[in-house]
């Protein structure tokens, strides 16, 4: 990472998902570069863990599919430490299924933490950022989100919901100071990326997928991921809003 050590110092960064994977690799560039790190999760021991390895406060414990917890979260934040600069959405689940797999708890379920959490966290946080001067959302799309992949419909559905939410919220929010941007990852090194298989994928099978539909021919790893993240939250992206960011690879540019 180029970013010159603390130019997040002062800074207070709120980042869901941060448990495990590309949100736990977003909680840690931030911290070292000086920023404060307030994560929210649902998965306590594993937010617990990356918030004692960043010397965090106490993690934010809930459901983001819940209105009501993720206004408590950024009221929290914002009690907590009387600011809040940047909102990282970074939480997300899929289900491995067609539409005819999919039910209706299933569907609810992606949705949920997928777009209904973003949309709720960023509703609270912008309420906040625009009386208290501005800020940046950094939302989490995925290359689902612009093009189709068969066998996980809610999750493709719920990525494009995304992309559209980064849009508009944007457009709604430029004149009160806030930057809404999204990353939208390829094939990534996470937890997620195994999930939900009936055979877990061997490191070899991981490559043999890469070989086959990554132009880089490799899987990125979370930190290359936390790297964009941190630049869309920064002031060297000042002039951006609205942006749907691809690190793929290469992958959409087919």
């Amino acid at each position: 990472m180029n970013f010159a050590e603390g130019s997040f110092t002062g800074k207070v960064i709120a980042i869901t998902g941060a448990a495990s994977g590309m949100g736990a690799a977003c909680a840690r560039a931030f911290a070292e570069l000086g920023g404060t790190v307030a994560i929210i999760d649902i998965d306590e021991k594993g937010a617990l863990g990356v918030a004692r390895e960043i010397a965090g406060d106490d993690p934010i414990i809930g459901d983001l599919s819940t209105s009501s917890f993720c206004s408590h979260a950024i009221a929290t934040i914002t009690d907590r430490y009387q600011r809040l600069d940047v909102l990282v959405n970074a939480a997300g689940t899929i289900h491995r299924a067609d539409a005819l797999g999919t039910s209706d708890d299933d569907w609810r379920r992606v949705m949920g933490v997928n777009i209904d959490g973003m949309f709720y966290l960023s509703r609270a946080a912008v309420k906040y950022m625009a009386k208290s001067g501005g800020g940046a959302i950094v939302n989490f799309g995925s290359i689902w989100g612009g093009v189709a992949a068969s066998g996980s419909t809610a999750y493709c559905v719920s990525k494009g919901a995304v992309h559209q939410l980064t849009r508009a919220m944007a457009l709604d929010h430029v004149e009160d100071g806030i930057r809404i941007n999204a990353v939208a990852p390829g094939e990534v090194r996470t937890p997620m990326l195994s999930s939900q298989r009936a055979t877990p994928p061997s490191a070899a099978d991981l490559q043999a997928m890469a070989d086959a539909t990554i132009p880089m021919k490799r899987l990125a790893e979370p930190e290359e991921i936390a790297n964009v993240v941190v630049f869309l939250a920064s002031n060297d992206a000042s002039y951006m809003t609205g942006e749907i960011v691809h690190v793929d690879a290469g992958y959409t540019a087919r």
